[in-house]
This record gives structure tokens, sequence and C-alpha cells, in this order.
């Protein structure tokens, strides 16, 4: 048996009475609705009224529930079940929050809310099971799918009754949409994914997602120095255990691969500026590593990561190209590979190669398959890190790269550049702004509009950037006038998502923008 089929043996929960199971959901609810007058919670009167709603909704079903009971003597009742598929992935993804969180603050204050909707998954999770069955199999379950979550969405404060709905929806998913699969009835989809991929799809036909934190979730993660090479670290002890290395490893390589053609192939990087964006290499470890809706076989979990791989590809040129963000690659297309799962194992059970089906050959390592694709997947990692595909600098990390690559017309090169200029003026650097007026006016790499040029002049101007000042009190067919960056705007805009530079040395920060091509400083 493997470790992800391990349980503790079930113990059945029950006391004297017919009600006295009601007691757990009901205790969960009570907490839930006073973590409403939290100061963290009271901050929004909003959120606040979230958790009270939330916590109404549950006591009416378990009232609901009671009067089940009392009217067919059917007594409902949970059973004791500790998975370690359940605790070892939520001990790992809690781990992420403390890394991140400790360099991006928001996490930390986002730990109660996490906690609130651990509660109410809980008391959701039972009252389900109880709607369906008489019995519930508590354990940790509900963590690690509320962990997942929001390791890659969150809403805003004020709009979070939408993340108890969207949980509402996942752990719906998991309860009542199920296949037969090896003659047992099993959930077809990851409840996280599920609710995850369903409302990644409202909010882009919606242009809603500024509801959520779901772009600061996705570009902070580089915030953590090494998040990468953490990020590893933490799918090695899911690996270990779950045997679930194929699926991440063919993914990541698929991605690779991808990324180095593409780039070989255009002279520019297919991500910004990574290879694989941080948010995706966390998704391959860490969401789509399911045990339950990933393939059984060696061969078809390494098939379900290269479509992964090809899947997050794919959906993030297509959100580019209709104008959607592109953070939503990682997430889209989960729920559709989990549909695929038995058609995968079911042709991969075709094979008549043992050493194929098993993607390794029984006579190596004793036939310890998981210990020799660990030990690849650690060789491969220090390869693609020592060539600077992981936590290195990066091509696509340096601005001037991307003006040069614009100046040469090579594919998508000026979007991007109007993309990472437009970013570091909203961050409040002068000289970005003023480069992205001098665009709309000049009129070659976007369509020319005065009126928005002389918006971002004047953003300019108020910055104290005195050539901004001169183009918005030039006239539209003047050219416009340019200088070299000041040191706050290098302190802003050599961050590339990462620390704050605000208390580097001057000698340290113009090394710094040497190093980033920016040939101004290099003296």
């Amino acid at each position: 048996m493997s470790r992800a089929a391990e349980t503790y043996p079930a113990t059945t929960f029950a006391e004297n009475g017919q009600y006295s199971s009601f007691k757990l959901p009901l205790t969960l609810t009570i907490v839930l609705a006073g973590m409403a007058f939290l100061p963290r919670v009271q901050e929004s009167p909003r959120l606040a009224g979230s958790f009270l709603g939330a916590s109404l909704l549950l006591l009416i079903w378990q009232l609901a529930l009671l009067l089940y009971v009392r009217r067919t003597g059917i007594a409902k009742q949970f059973k004791i079940l500790v998975q370690p598929q359940h605790y070892v992935q939520a001990l790992v993804q809690f781990s992420v929050y403390i890394y991140w969180g400790y360099y991006w603050r928001p996490v930390y204050d986002h730990l109660w809310l996490l906690a609130g909707q651990v509660v109410f998954a809980f008391t959701l999770g039972i009252l389900l099971a109880w709607s369906r069955r008489r019995t519930y199999l508590l354990g940790f379950g509900p963590i690690p799918i509320i962990f997942s979550t929001n390791l890659f969405l969150w809403f805003r404060d004020d709009w979070f009754y939408l993340q108890f709905l969207m949980i509402f929806v996942g752990f719906l998913g998991k309860e009542y949409i199920r296949w037969q699969r090896d003659g047992k009835s099993s959930h077809i989809f990851n409840p996280s994914a599920f609710g995850l991929g369903l409302f990644s799809l409202i909010l882009i036909f919606t242009g809603t997602t500024d509801l959520t934190w779901a772009s600061q979730i996705s570009s902070t993660l580089t915030l953590a120095p090494n998040i990468y090479a953490y990020l590893f670290v933490a799918g090695l002890v899911v690996m270990y255990f779950f045997s679930i290395t194929l699926v991440s490893v063919a993914a990541a390589i698929t991605l690779f691969a991808l990324s180095s053609f593409y780039s070989a192939a255009t002279g520019v990087p297919y991500f910004l500026d990574s290879e694989i964006p941080a948010a995706v290499f966390l998704g391959l470890h860490l969401l789509i590593t399911d045990p339950s809706t990933s393939p059984r076989t060696p061969l078809g979990k390494t098939i379900f990561g290269i479509l992964y791989g090809l899947g997050v590809f794919g959906l993030y040129t297509l959100l580019d190209l209709v104008g959607q963000p592109t953070f939503y690659d990682k997430l889209l297309c989960v729920p559709l590979l989990n549909l695929s799962v038995i058609l995968i194992d079911r042709a991969v059970r075709s094979s008549t190669s043992t050493s194929l089906t098993n993607m390794w050959n029984e006579k190596w390592l004793q036939g310890h398959a998981n210990i020799g694709h660990m030990g690849a997947w650690v060789s491969i990692f220090i390869v693609v890190s020592l060539l600077g595909k992981t936590d290195g600098r990066h091509t696509g990390d340096s601005l001037p790269f991307w003006e040069e690559s614009c100046a040469n017309g090579l594919v998508n090169s000026c979007e991007r550049l109007l993309l990472i200029e437009a970013t570091y003026c909203s961050d409040n650097s002068a000289w970005a702004c003023n480069e992205l007026g001098a665009h709309y006016r000049k009129g070659e790499i976007i369509a020319y509009d005065d009126t928005v040029a002389q918006k971002y002049f004047t953003q300019a101007c108020e910055l104290n950037f005195s050539a901004g000042c001169i183009n918005l009190m030039s006239e539209p067919n003047v050219t416009s006038v340019h200088a070299p960056p000041k040191e706050l705007d290098l302190r802003l805009m050599l961050r590339q998502a990462g620390k704050n530079l605000m208390e580097l040395s001057s000698a340290d920060l113009l090394e710094r923008a040497c190093d980033h091509n920016w040939s101004m400083r290099c003296s």
C-alpha cells in the first residue's frame, strides 16, 4: 500500500442521545460567529457580516437536519479517520504561508480569515455529508482544501462572502460530482481547483478580478528570497509521502522546455520575467498533486503533468490575446485535467510494457521508483538553477532589454515594454510615467493619444521629473524630451518584484543598475 492510501483506523464517534453528535457542528458554528468580533474582522463591517451570514446559514441548516432526525429517528454521527495525505499537505502548505508572509505582510493579516474558512469548511463538510448519509468521516481533509484555495485566490474584505461561496461550491463538487473509479465512488474534481477554476471564469467574464487579491498573490511570491528553492524543497516532502513526483516533474520539464524553445525562436522570454512564474511553480507542486484526483499509474501521472504544462503554456497566450490577466493560466485547466484521469489510466493500462507503464525498470534501486524519480528531479532542478532559470536573475528582469527588443521589432516585446512601464508608473516611478507619455505622443508602438500622454506627463511632473514638466508644456507635435531615471526611479524599478530597495546603499544600487543593463549608470 502506498503512503497516499494509508489511513489510521476509523473510530466511530457517538454519544448517548439522538442529537449529541450535533454538538460538534453547533460548537464550530458558534466559533465562526464569534470570530466576527475579532479586531481583524471588525476592520470591515461587510467582512464581519460575511462571517455572521455564513454562521446563520450553517445554523439554519443544522436546525433542518435536527428536525429531520426528530421526524425519522435516524441519528447522524461521524467517524474519526486520519489520513497522512491531508495533514502532511496541510503542514507543507502552511509553511509556505509562514515563509511568504514574512516578506509580504498581508499574508499574516489574512491568517485569521484563513482560520475562519477552516472552521466554516469543517462545519460545511459535516452538514453536506449528513444531508446525504448518516456518517461523516472526520479528519484533516478540509484543511488542505482551504490552504490550497487561498494560496491562489482570496477576495477582498468587502467581498469576502464570495470566498465562503467559493468554498461551498468546491465542497459541493466534492460531495455530489462523483464517478466510479476502480470500483469505488470517488470525487472527480480536486475541491480547491474546482472552486478556483469556476470562480476564475466568473471573474474573467465579469471583469471583476479587482474584487480579489489574485494579482498581488501571483506577483508577491517572489518577494520571498529563493522562493523557487523553498517550493522545491516543500514539494519534495509531498513527493516522498504520496508518490506524485512524476506529475510535478513532467509539468516542470514541459514548461521549462517550451519556454526555452520559445526564447530561442523569438529572442525574448515567453513568460515576462521567468522561465516558469513562481505561482505556476507553486501550482505544479501543491495544486495539481492531489492523489485522489490525479492518475494512479506512473505513466498516467507523467501524461497528466505534461498536459498541465501544455495547458498553462497555451492559456497564458490565450488570456493575453483576449486582454485578460494571465495569472489565471494555472487554475483554469485543472478541472479539465481531472475529467481526463480515468481515460488516461485506461490508455496507460493497455500498454504491454511494464517499464514504460511504471516509468522505471524494476531492477533499478530495487524497484523504488519514486525515490529514483525524486533523485532525477533533484538533478534537473540543480541544473536549471545553475543556468539561472529559477531564483537567478532572468533576462526579462531588465527593462532596457525590453526597450532594445522593442526597437528591434521582436515579437510581443513592445507590448511587454508598455506593460512593465505602466506597472512602474503605477508605483510612482516618474521616469516610467514620462516614457509612457512619450510613447503615446509618438504613436509608433501604441496608437497616438495626446490626452493619455498628457496624463502621464502630468504624473511625471508632479513627481518632480523635469522632463515630464517640459513635455507637459510642449506642443503635441514636438518631440518628447527624455532623461535618465533618478535614483528613486531605480529603487522602484530594480525591485523586479523582489525586496524593497529603499535602504540599499547608492553604490550597491548603481552596481545593480549596471547589472540590469542601465548603461548610463555603469560609470
